[in-house]
């Protein structure tokens, strides 16, 4: 088959006005590829499908004490704590650059309270270079005595509608994989007017250095990414796929393309690259070129007709 006959584009927000139409679903997940301006310099970023900037909050945030990485087996522990330029100075700086570019870029956003989700995105408004937010609810919301928005279908679906009320920009939900049922959340925030779902964020862990006999991580627990949740990500997908009528964006531990193609086929629309962003700078890429290789080979002209067979 020639390349040019195959259709990889994805349409990640169908139910919303203007859309989010991406020519490839290769996405970036936040935190791992900084602002995207850090990255241009190493390799094509007009070839991804998004780019999700680091998690923004209201304020700039220093983050957590180190030691913030630690490497584990077949992973990475992470409490970077959000550290971030905040708000305005991701307006200032950095959205200009993103207007430049073809790819689009989908800022994550975090914040202690409600409030605090609402006046980022309220301050994203209107701004050229952004063409979405994708809701980060595994934040711990202060007014609720430090729950985490993402542990609560009512918690999350309040701030997705908050958020949904103060944008008119596509909106996607990145879910928590630390509850009880995950399904009863994507429900929640779908229902709320979630344009679409990242599934999933990294797994709350922790490691102790054994010479020290503390804590490896300064915050003690962090989040574990990499290969090593890859299962737990793809069943998930699977699970929250079967049960809501949004675009999933599926990400956690995906490495190759195989990978990425077991989670469009388990129902994701879009995938996203993380921690092998952080060995390989030209990680997305090669996954990309690696699906259109699989459907070359395999015969599929769009990438919709891959997108959740091994649910058929």
């Amino acid at each position: 088959m020639n390349r040019e006959l195959v259709d990889i584009s994805i349409q990640l927000a169908p139910r919303h006005p203007s859309g989010l139409l991406l020519a490839n679903p290769v996405m970036t997940a936040a935190g791992t590829f900084g602002y995207g301006i850090e990255y241009s310099q190493l390799i094509d970023i007009q070839k991804l499908g998004a780019i999700i900037c680091k998690g923004t909050t209201l304020n700039p945030r220093g983050g957590n004490p180190q030691p913030r990485l630690v490497e584990t087996t077949a992973g990475l522990l992470n409490s970077v704590g959000l550290q971030n330029i905040g708000l305005e100075a991701l307006i200032r700086d950095k959205a200009p650059v993103w207007a430049s570019w073809r790819v689009p870029v989908i800022v994550n956003i975090a914040g202690e309270t409600i409030g605090e989700y609402v006046q980022v995105a309220a301050g994203l408004e209107g701004v050229a270079g952004i063409s979405g937010i994708e809701i980060n609810v595994s934040c711990p919301n202060l007014a609720a005595g430090g729950i985490e928005f993402g542990i609560s279908p009512q918690l999350a679906a309040e701030v997705t509608s908050a958020v949904k009320a103060a944008s008119s920009l596509p909106i996607i939900v990145k879910l928590s994989p630390n509850v009880t049922d995950i399904v009863e959340i994507a429900s929640a925030v779908a229902e709320a007017g979630a344009d679409a779902l990242s599934v999933i964020n990294s797994v709350k862990a922790m490691a102790i250095d054994v010479a020290k006999g503390k804590p490896a991580l300064g915050n003690v627990s962090g989040g574990l990414s990499g290969p090593a949740i890859k299962p737990i990500a793809l069943y998930t997908v699977y699970e929250v796929a079967g049960a809501v009528d949004l675009p999933i964006i599926g990400c956690g531990g995906i490495a190759c393309a195989n990978d990425a193609l077991e989670f469009i086929m388990a129902g994701a629309s879009a995938i996203q690259v993380g921690t092998a962003n952080l060995a390989n700078p030209g990680a997305a890429l090669d996954i990309l070129k690696g699906i259109e290789r699989f459907m070359q080979n395999s015969g599929a002209h769009k990438l919709t007709e891959l997108i959740g067979i091994a649910r058929r």
